[in-house]
């Protein structure tokens, strides 16, 4: 069975950026991300779907 993403790539990216971990990305993909800093993100994606239940 294919796993479906919970995040999209843009807001992956965007966090990415953010956290500043897109050229590791770009550079080596996803699996060259510390699980810290993946954490972080799903940390961030958190914070960001809180704000948009709250409007």
């Amino acid at each position: 069975m294919a796993r479906r993403g919970i995040m999209s790539e843009e807001l992956k990216h965007e966090i990415a950026r953010e956290l500043g971990v897109y050229d590791v990305v770009q550079k080596q993909g996803w699996g060259a991300v510390t699980s810290r800093d993946c954490g972080n993100m799903v940390k961030k994606a958190i914070e960001i779907a809180e704000k948009n239940m709250v409007k």
